[in-house]
C-alpha cells in the first residue's frame, strides 16, 4: 500500500506556496464547473437549483479536503505529488458525470467524489504520522467522512429520489464534521490557503471568459462576422469579469490572509480556515458559476430580452458572491463590507428594472452597479486607514 509516511513535514511557522500537482489538480475543476454551468442552462427550473447546490456541494467537499491536505502536508514531496496525480486522474470521470449524476451517470460521478475525498484523508492521516495531536484530529474528523463516502457511493446506484436523500444525508454528515472539527488542533499555513482559494476563483472566473467567447466562436465558425451587438456584449462581460476578479482579489483575499496569519495556535487558525474558506468561499464560488449560466445567454443572444431563469442565474450569483465576501469579511475582521449588502439589494432592483430590456443593457446595468460599489469601498476604506489607527482597524473576532 502506498503511504506517505517519512515525508518531511515543514515546520508550523513554515508556509509554501502551491504546488504545481496542485494546480494540475485545479484543472480538472475548469471542466466540472463547465459541466455544472451546463447543468444549470439546461435545467432552467428550482429543481434544476437544486440539484446544482447538491452537485457543487459534492464537487466543492472533496477539492477542499485536498486542499487541507496539502497544506498540512508537503506537496512537493514524490508520494503526495503522486496521490495529486491519482486524484486527478479520478477527478476526470467525476467531472464528465456531473450533467448525467441524475441519471445514468450517478455510478460514476459518486464513485469518482468519493475516491478524491478518501485520497484527501489518506494523504493527512498517513503523512501527519509524527505528529500525534493533529493525527488525532484527522481520524476523529474522518470517521464521519468514511460514513459520508459509503452513502455517497451507495446512493450513485439507487433510483433518483434515494440518491438525492443519500446524497443530501452524506452532504450534511460531511458538514457536521467540519462544525465538530473546530475544538480541535490542526496544521494550517495561512499563505497557502489564501493562494489554493484564490487559484479556484480564478478557476471559476475561467468559466466567465469561456461565456464571453461563445458568440465570437460561433460567428466564426459560420464564416460571419461579428455583429456590433456581440462585440458590446463581449466588452460589457470582459469588465464583468474582471470588476469580480477586482472585487476580490484587490483587497479581501490580502487581507483575509494576513488576518489568518496573525492568529497564534492551531485550533484558532483551524476555525479561521474552516469558516473563512472553506464555508464562506463556497457562496462565492457557486455564486461565480450561478452568474456565469446567465451570462452565457447574454453575450449568446445580446439584442433579446433574457429570459427569467437567466435573470434569476444572474442576479442570484452575484448575490451570493457579494455575500461570501462578506461572510469573510465578517468573520475574520468582525466588520461589515457595507457597499457589498448594498449592492447586491440594488443590483436586484436593477435586473428587475431592466429585465424587459435587451440582454446587453442588463449586462451595462450589472456592470455600473459593481463598479460604483468597488469606487464607494475604495474611498471609504482609504478614508477609514486614514483616520482609525491601524490597531483598530485589524482587531477582529478570533
Amino acid at each position: 500500500m502506498l503511504g506517505v509516511r517519512g515525508v518531511p513535514v515543514p515546520e508550523r511557522e513554515e508556509d509554501f506556496a502551491a504546488d504545481a500537482g496542485e494546480l494540475f489538480f485545479d484543472l480538472v475543476f475548469v471542466f466540472a464547473f463547465s459541466q455544472l454551468v451546463s447543468h444549470l442552462v439546461n435545467h432552467p427550473t428550482w429543481a434544476g437549483a437544486a440539484e446544482f447546490v447538491l452537485l457543487f456541494t459534492m464537487v466543492w467537499l472533496p477539492w477542499t479536503q485536498f486542499t487541507w491536505s496539502a497544506n498540512a502536508v508537503a506537496g512537493n514531496s514524490r508520494p503526495v505529488r503522486l496521490l495529486f496525480l491519482v486524484a486527478t486522474v479520478a477527478s476526470i470521470p467525476m467531472a464528465a458525470s456531473v450533467v448525467g449524476a441524475f441519471a445514468a451517470g450517478g455510478a460514476a460521478f459518486a464513485l469518482s467524489a468519493s475516491v478524491i475525498l478518501a485520497m484527501g484523508l489518506f494523504t493527512m492521516i498517513s503523512g501527519l504520522s509524527d505528529d500525534p495531536v493533529v493525527r488525532a484530529s484527522i481520524v476523529r474528523y474522518s470517521i464521519p467522512n468514511w460514513i459520508a463516502i459509503g452513502l455517497m457511493v451507495g446512493g450513485g446506484f439507487l433510483p433518483f429520489v434515494l440518491r438525492v436523500v443519500l446524497w443530501s444525508g452524506a452532504m450534511v454528515i460531511v458538514i457536521a464534521g467540519t462544525i465538530g472539527a473546530g475544538q480541535s488542533e490542526w496544521l494550517v499555513r495561512p499563505g497557502h490557503f489564501a493562494e489554493r482559494h484564490g487559484l479556484i476563483v480564478i478557476v471559476a472566473l475561467g468559466e466567465v471568459i469561456v461565456a464571453l467567447g461563445l458568440p465570437l466562436t460561433n460567428a466564426l465558425a459560420d464564416n460571419e462576422g461579428v455583429a456590433p451587438a456581440s462585440l458590446l456584449a463581449l466588452v460589457a462581460a470582459g469588465v464583468f469579469a474582471g470588476l469580480l476578479w477586482w472585487g476580490y482579489f484587490d483587497r479581501p483575499l490580502p487581507a483575509l490572509e494576513h488576518r489568518h496569519e496573525t492568529l497564534e495556535g492551531g485550533h484558532l487558525r483551524g476555525r479561521f480556515a474552516r469558516d473563512v474558506y472553506t464555508y464562506a468561499h463556497y457562496p462565492l464560488v457557486a455564486g461565480v458559476i450561478l452568474s456565469t449560466a446567465g451570462l452565457k445567454t447574454i453575450t449568446l443572444h445580446p439584442l433579446q430580452r433574457i429570459a427569467l431563469p437567466s435573470l434569476v442565474h444572474l442576479g442570484a450569483g452575484l448575490v451570493l458572491y457579494l455575500l461570501g465576501v462578506v461572510l469573510a469579511v465578517v468573520r475574520a475582521f468582525g466588520a461589515l463590507a457595507v457597499e457589498r449588502l448594498v449592492a447586491a439589494v440594488v443590483l436586484v432592483a436593477v435586473i428587475a428594472a431592466v429585465a424587459r430590456l435587451d440582454g446587453v443593457v442588463v449586462l451595462m446595468a450589472v456592470d455600473a452597479v459593481l463598479l460604483a460599489m468597488l469606487v464607494v469601498e475604495h474611498h471609504r476604506v482609504e478614508h477609514l486607514a486614514r483616520t482609525v489607527p491601524m490597531s483598530r482597524v485589524t482587531r477582529a473576532r478570533s
